[in-house]
């Protein structure tokens, strides 16, 4: 994916209208003061993994002081998390950063007892760190996913763990930035169970993947909440996988593109006709909800 912009001439006229120093700046960057000078007159550049810091000194945020075009892949993530290829070992518990850099070169996929962790050091969920890793292939392929419709495509696998599960429902069943938080989901599970059965805290941990054995009252609330049936959160995952296709439909919709879209596992007729028209109406319900001036 295309790497974050950096434009000098923002950045010195940023600074200046903040009253910030170089010294300042160099000393929020890990960086020299010459090295800072240097950035403003155009001799050099941040690498990718200082411009968090350095949006942060500057009190901007990281995407309008340095936008990129795209979506993000592995490589994106991790310095947008601010961090080196070389920390990443201490991350994951390894002797040698070789695994994430094999996944960001797109030579081989990440196992999936290093996804939490990596997760968490991005600030991301595991679903949205999936779904970089399979941009990073497409780059390696030559390709590029251009929409987050294809993105979504580019997985072919459905969700499975409870984390997976829960951040999949959160990430396509909402219009973008209208998501529930921790907190109000942890009110609702509480106020379906009648009593304090979870805080936002325990919701974040069974987001993280931090917790995969919550009350049966939790998942019940849950799935009220996120409407579901409780056996979407089970581990046999036929429930799951038809949930999973029916937000690509929904997602594909959205871009066009439902004809692309086939339902694996579920026998060589896919999903049936009458699934298909409910979530070709919802599909069209989204629409509705994410554009104000799409209705009718």
């Amino acid at each position: 994916m295309p790497a974050r912009r950096f434009d000098r001439a923002r950045v010195r006229a940023v600074r200046r209208a903040a009253e910030i120093s170089q010294s300042d700046v160099a000393s929020a960057t890990s960086s020299a003061d010459s090295t800072v000078a240097g950035w403003e007159l155009g001799s050099s550049a941040p690498d990718q993994e200082k411009l968090p810091a350095l949006a942060g000194v500057l009190q901007q945020p990281l995407d309008e002081l340095f936008p990129r075009d795209g979506l993000p892949d592995l490589t994106d993530l991790r310095c947008d998390a601010g961090l080196y290829r070389y920390e990443m070992a201490a991350v994951i518990g390894t002797k040698s950063d070789g695994p994430v850099a094999g996944a960001e070169q797109g030579v081989r996929r990440l196992k999936d007892r290093y996804l939490p962790d990596l997760a968490n050091a991005y600030g991301v969920t595991v679903d949205e760190l999936k779904r970089a890793q399979e941009r990073s292939f497409a780059k390696a392929r030559g390709e590029e996913v251009k929409d987050e419709a294809a993105a979504v495509a580019a997985a072919e696998e459905p969700p499975r763990t409870l984390a997976e599960k829960i951040s999949l429902l959160l990430e396509r069943s909402y219009p973008a930035g209208t998501a529930p938080g921790d907190k109000e989901i942890a009110e609702a599970v509480n106020s379906y169970a009648g009593s304090q059965v979870t805080t936002a805290e325990k919701i974040e941990a069974l987001r993280t993947g931090t917790d995969e054995a919550p009350a049966p009252v939790v998942l019940e609330g849950l799935a009220q909440f996120l409407g579901v049936t409780r056996l979407y959160f089970e581990p046999d995952d036929a429930v799951a996988r038809q949930v999973y296709e029916g937000l690509r439909l929904m997602s594909a919709a959205k871009s066009g593109k439902v004809g692309r879209v086939r339902a694996r596992g579920l026998g060589a007729e896919g999903l049936p006709a009458d699934v298909l028209s409910i979530l070709n109406d919802l599909a069209t319900e989204f629409e509705k909800k994410a554009d104000p001036d799409a209705r009718g």
